[in-house]
């Protein structure tokens, strides 16, 4: 039984599966992001921040140290930008680093009560992918191997 065990898991913690899991979470994770800077667009653009984005940073996310215009923009940028790398692929490590400061900054300055219901779950989400990469099934290895790395 004990063997049996051994070589499921030997199975499961070789690099396909892993790459298989970390292609899964960089899909989770990047989802997350852009739902979030899609809900920021106006309807029917590409993008065109809305109205009421504007008026959210002006009013509710005022703990935010930055000016409300500029956050705005910044974020639904970021929102944007940061999940396509991830879903590539490519600068896995320093996207999900961004998305993990974006995240910090929701978490000090906007929504400071949801750490365990949320933002707990998007950061541990943010260091797989730091500390693990995109794993085979990403652009990084590809560039990696095109610099003779």
């Amino acid at each position: 039984m004990l063997r049996l065990y051994d070589r499921l898991v030997a199975a499961i913690s070789s690099k396909w599966p892993e790459s298989l899991l970390l292609l899964f979470v960089r899909i989770t994770f990047a989802g997350i992001f852009w739902r979030s800077g899609q809900a920021k667009m106006a309807d029917g653009s590409w993008f065109t921040i809305s109205d009421a984005t504007y008026e959210l940073f002006r009013t509710e996310y005022t703990g935010v140290p930055l000016p409300p215009h500029l956050a705005a923009v910044m974020a639904a940028s970021a929102e944007h930008a940061f999940p396509v790398l991830l879903v590539l692929g490519l600068f896995t490590r320093a996207s999900a680093a961004a998305l993990l400061v974006m995240t910090m900054v929701i978490q000090i300055f906007v929504y400071p009560d949801a750490w365990w219901t949320v933002h707990s779950l998007w950061t541990a989400l943010a260091l797989v992918l730091i500390l693990k990469g995109g794993g085979r099934l990403a652009m990084d290895p590809w560039l990696s191997a095109r610099r003779g790395l």
